[in-house]
């Protein structure tokens, strides 16, 4: 018995610590009532515990099903400390899939949380439980319909839905088509695209056209002389007159745009005068191949956009 009593007063000690760590636990629900199946059922755990303890996370219960019928959604903490007191809320989001049959109270299964607290003999731990708690659920349907001799007569009629005048999406449709042809107009006469190939102002643009046309040409040799006319007809054009491989350096002069490409315009000029006062275009072709003769043309065409 002298044994006995010490030890008596000492769990009694320690319990009472314990009771004065968790000062209070509360549950507060929106509602207890009016839930149907796969309704969202919220909760909140109110506990407040001494100042110097704290959540252990890892004691929170993990989202997802609880049972077959409930599932733990989402599950929030928010911490306050006011005073020598901590308040931890756990904001709880179940969703239940209970089809009922009748009016019937269902019962959330509680759940524990620890607390610990840290000191310089060693770490205290504290445990909060959270109590179970009910709502009521309702069923979607009677359960014994009235009796009906066409079946279809338990599905409601289809909901009225009111006429959609077109016209005015039609009109939209129409002006942002016509607007839409514009644009590309506009943006085919600037690339010198179909109709616009040869117009006035683009002689390399049409140049370039001739070249892709040529490109399928079965005479090489004749095709090459064509192309390098063209680019000829291109440079008279631009400058108003004939150019020539002396004229070069006055054409660049009044047409700044084509500076980048003078080393390939003289290049042209040097090629020309091989394949048409010289060795041939067989020579002129192996001098200036048809890729890089296309290229210049391209280069050219963009240049003439750009000035």
């Amino acid at each position: 018995m002298r044994v006995l009593f010490p030890v008596l007063v000492f769990l009694l000690a320690v319990s009472g610590a314990a009771q004065a760590q968790v000062r209070s636990v509360e549950v507060r629900t929106p509602r207890a009532f009016g839930y149907v199946l796969g309704d969202v059922v919220r909760a909140q755990a109110d506990i407040v515990v001494d100042a110097g303890f704290t959540l252990q996370a890892a004691s929170l219960p993990q989202p997802g099903p609880l049972a077959y019928w409930l599932d733990l959604r989402d599950l929030r903490v928010e911490e306050t400390v006011t005073g020598d007191a901590r308040r931890v809320r756990i904001s709880l989001t179940y969703q239940n899939f209970y089809a009922a049959l009748d009016v019937r109270a269902l019962e959330i299964p509680g759940f524990s949380v620890t607390f610990e607290s840290a000191g310089a003999h060693g770490a205290t731990t504290a445990t909060a439980q959270v109590p179970a708690w009910s709502f009521t659920i309702s069923p979607l349907r009677e359960v014994v319909p009235p009796a009906r001799e066409n079946p279809a007569d338990y599905m409601r009629p289809d909901g009225r839905v009111a006429a959609v005048d077109a016209q005015p999406l039609w009109w939209r449709a129409g002006g942002f088509g016509a607007l839409a042809l514009l644009a590309f107009a506009g943006l085919a006469r600037d690339r010198a695209w179909g109709p616009f190939r040869a117009r006035r102002g683009r002689p390399f643009a049409a140049a370039l056209a001739r070249l892709r046309r040529l490109a399928r040409t079965p005479d090489a040799e004749a095709a090459y002389g064509d192309a390098l006319r063209a680019l000829h007809r291109g440079l008279d054009a631009t400058d108003g007159r004939r150019v020539l491989a002396d004229d070069l350096p006055g054409f660049l002069a009044r047409h700044p745009a084509y500076r980048p490409e003078a080393d390939a315009l003289a290049r042209l000029l040097a090629t020309s005068r091989l394949a048409f006062f010289g060795l041939g275009p067989a020579a002129a072709r192996a001098a200036l191949p048809w890729t890089h003769l296309e290229t210049l043309a391209r280069r050219l065409a963009a240049a003439e956009r750009a000035a």
